[in-house]
């Protein structure tokens, strides 16, 4: 059975999505600056389609003539720019470009960076304090 009309306008749609949308829409390329710091930018992308068709018959076809296909379809994207992931001297923060965050899960994501920061600096004293401890010699005792 040859592939139906609707089939292929919904595959060409989905293909110009995809073309205009990729990874580096959401996580831009890093930018650095001349003093080594990595300015990341994160944008909100949202995106939808829709495609629909309908077979018919031709004014002036005969009663065995295969029916005809009309359809369309549609696409919209919406960019916008969340924030910039900076990354300076092993430090990592969000700067967010719309003050406050929409929702708690965007507060949540803003987050993110500065536990992993508290994280590695309390991993980062401990190893400080073993690295420092003093190390004991125990004499042998004689019987």
């Amino acid at each position: 059975m040859a592939e139906h009309g609707v089939n292929g306008l919904m595959a060409e749609t989905m293909e110009k999505i995809r073309s205009m949308v990729d990874v580096n829409t959401i996580i831009g390329d890093p930018i650095v600056t001349h003093d080594g710091t990595t300015l990341i930018p994160i944008s909100k992308v949202t995106f939808g389609f829709g495609s629909g068709g309908t077979d018919f018959k031709s004014r002036n076809s005969g009663d065995n003539a295969p029916l005809c296909f009309g359809g369309g379809g549609g696409a919209g994207v919406s960019i916008q720019p969340v924030a910039f992931l900076i990354v300076s001297e092993g430090n990592a923060r969000i700067l967010p470009v719309n003050m406050p965050a929409d929702s708690s899960t965007d507060r949540l994501i803003e987050l993110i960076p500065d536990a992993i920061n508290g994280v590695q600096s309390l991993f980062g004293k401990r190893g400080k304090k073993e690295d420092a401890a003093p190390e004991t010699e125990i004499a042998p005792t004689e019987e």
